[in-house]
């Protein structure tokens, strides 16, 4: 299938997921199970969408247990800056109407023990289908690290749907409400 199509089919499954809110609590339980979760001091996580899988209960369950937040914030040419995240930390909406932290350079991180990577689509190979902006297969090529995906049922398949790029990145946990496929050795 083409993944314009695909992210638009995923799009309205997911706004009309009548299941969503069990199935993010599913997904933060085996997330917060994983022994990369557990020993992580840094995490990154985005300021979810109405669509995507709630962040909220990760980031407060991220600072309850004493661990750094970092969200990201859209830069020119496609770029992600990942900056501390607290609760006071104020925030201002982007271009694409993101809840983002003001640009900081000198508080920019680019290591985590742990990235969690959005997107419309997984599989068990760990194969992404991202929002269509390239920005986390940019940043990770710069910035090789452990990387999880929660994926809500929709958003899982056995096998890609969509054409796979050279360019893509593969994710090293895909999470769904039934496993965590361990797709790469980090």
């Amino acid at each position: 299938m083409e993944k314009a199509a695909l992210r638009q089919t995923l799009i309205k499954q997911l706004a009309t997921l009548p299941t969503k809110q069990q199935e993010e609590a599913q997904l933060q339980q085996q997330l917060f199970a994983l022994p990369q979760w557990q020993q992580a001091n840094t995490v990154a996580v985005t300021l979810s969408q109405a669509l995507e899988v709630n962040t909220q209960p990760i980031i407060t369950a991220a600072l309850a247990t004493g661990k750094t937040v970092y969200v990201p914030k859209v830069m020119p040419k496609r770029q992600l800056a990942f900056l501390p995240y607290t609760p006071n930390v104020p925030l201002v909406k982007s271009k694409f109407g993101l809840q983002e932290p003001v640009f900081q350079a000198d508080r920019v991180a680019t290591e985590f023990d742990l990235l969690l990577v959005p997107g419309l689509a997984f599989t068990a190979a760990g194969q992404r289908l991202g929002f269509g902006g390239g920005y986390y297969d940019r940043f990770l090529v710069q910035h090789p690290q452990a990387t999880v995906s929660l994926a809500l049922t929709p958003q899982f398949y056995a096998t890609a749907d969509w054409p796979v790029e050279p360019f893509d990145i593969l994710i090293d946990h895909v999470i769904t409400v039934k496993q965590v496929n361990t797709c790469n050795d980090n």
